[in-house]
């Protein structure tokens, strides 16, 4: 086997590969003479097969499985050899038109084929002993906890039936039949349907155009579904829904005391009102490392400029773009709705992808420095919080990971990431700083994709 590098560009690799008809014969005669002994034949003893009735049954099989070892040969040496670190997998292209590819089949001829790669950029890390990130704090304020525990017991009330008109806050159970332009749509009709005025589940005007309404009522109710619908059909198109009252019910008292408690399963209002800021508490401190993350990420983008595998880019592009379309898809939505344009929405979800390639390569580099290891323990506790997103399937998926290493191995990438994030901010100079909720929680200007995961092309191996 003869490997000369043909190419050299940037982080672009390419090696031509030569196997001779002679050698290809001999690999196709070794393979051959292993195969004698193990087929049976009709008509022969075990062992007893000529060659040339092996070779014209099982020939042109087995000299595939020669060719695919040659290349697989091939990578092996290219890579050990060079010292590379591969971005993505090699690109095999056999040389040469058909007719010189079936005589190498046949070991008539030589067999040629190009090696095209891509390595990973070598750079040297930055020093962040100066560079400092803010934690943004927010404590569970009093106000807090009795919104949550307020809201909790007005959705533990009861309600009971009432006579006269349907107001604010009433639960009116309707049958309605949905037409566009006369004609009746799917899904746009139901029976014994309870409504909580003022809740805001339904269509907007839908539950305002209730109120008033008493049990046998029938009313008409027109509504315009939203731009950003989940049904694509229906988004920004108006409709018309007869509905037929069935019951009107008052809400019962909201009463915060021991006895929602334990309907919540504490034992007291106490008991409960420390779980409950106590989840308020972890949903602040997950939000705050989401941004101190960001930030952290942020700082490094502009810290580091070096050569990003062209593959890596564009198969983060294409996870990101495919989102993208998936999303105005759903919502019936187009990028002029997004006041924007495709060309101005691909360029900028293209840079998009390159810091996430960066970030992810960065992050790779400082965690194999580091010398960061994701345990099988680690990895067993994602599965399980997993498992536990899919209620009534936790079966199904566990043993869906169980049998898919490559699914399982997936769940290292974002642990991987979290402790290399963890090693960083013990390099640098984090400061806490206090703030309100509202400012913990307020949107970013920047995509929510930009926040993600940096990269998963760049994850522990």
């Amino acid at each position: 086997m003869q490997v000369t590098e043909t190419r050299s560009e940037g982080l672009r690799r390419e090696y031509r590969v030569t196997l001779p008809a002679s050698e290809l014969e001999q690999r196709l005669s070794s393979e051959l003479a292993g195969l004698k002994d193990r087929v049976k034949i009709n008509g022969f003893r075990p062992g007893k097969v000529p060659m040339a009735h092996l070779r014209k049954l099982y020939g042109r099989s087995v000299m595939a499985e020669v060719v695919q070892n040659a290349v697989n040969e091939a990578n092996r040496k290219i890579i050990e050899d060079n010292s590379l670190r591969l971005a993505l997998e090699p690109k095999i292209d056999m040389a040469g038109n058909r007719e010189d590819v079936e005589k190498a089949l046949e070991a008539k001829g030589d067999l040629d084929f190009t090696v095209a790669l891509e390595v990973l950029p070598q750079f040297e890390l930055a020093d962040l002993s100066g560079v400092t990130v803010k934690k943004q704090v927010a404590e569970v304020s009093d106000e807090d906890l009795a919104t949550a525990i307020d809201r909790m017991a007005q959705q533990n009330r009861t309600f009971s039936p009432k006579d006269g008109p349907a107001a604010e806050g009433d639960r009116v159970t309707v049958d309605f039949v949905g037409t566009m332009g006369g004609e009746p749509f799917k899904g746009g009709s139901a029976e014994g349907i309870e409504v909580e005025i003022g809740a805001g589940s339904f269509i907007p005007g839908f539950e305002e155009q209730l109120v008033g309404a008493a049990a046998g009522d029938e009313r008409t109710v027109t509504v315009t579904f939203p731009e950003n619908y989940g049904v694509a059909d229906l988004a920004g198109k108006p409709a018309e829904f007869q509905v037929t009252v069935k019951a009107v019910q008052g809400p019962g008292e909201t009463v915060v005391d021991d006895e929602l408690a334990k309907g919540f399963g504490m034992e007291s209002l106490d008991k409960l009102r420390d779980a409950v800021r106590a989840a308020i508490s972890r949903d602040y401190d997950a939000q705050s490392r989401r941004k101190l993350k960001k930030e952290l990420l942020d700082q490094l983008d502009t810290r580091y400029t070096f050569e990003l595998p062209d593959g890596l880019i564009e198969q983060e592009f294409q996870a990101v773009w495919s989102q993208v379309e998936a999303d105005l898809k759903n919502g019936g939505r187009s990028f002029a709705d997004e006041g924007t344009t495709e060309e101005a929405a691909r360029a900028e979800y293209r840079r998009i992808a390159e810091r996430r390639v960066r970030l992810g390569l960065v992050l790779a580099q400082v965690g194999e420095k580091a010398d960061i290891k994701v345990t099988d323990e680690e990895v067993d506790r994602a599965l399980v919080e997993r498992v536990r997103q899919f209620p009534g399937q936790e079966r199904q998926v566990w043993e869906y990971y169980q049998k898919n290493p490559g699914a399982k191995a997936e769940l290292r990438a974002p642990i991987f990431e979290e402790k290399t994030v963890d090693h960083i901010l013990g390099q640098v100079t984090v400061v806490e700083e206090p703030t309100s909720r509202e400012q913990l929680f307020r949107d970013e200007d920047e995509p929510a994709s930009t926040d993600a995961q940096a990269s998963a092309a760049a994850g522990p191996s």
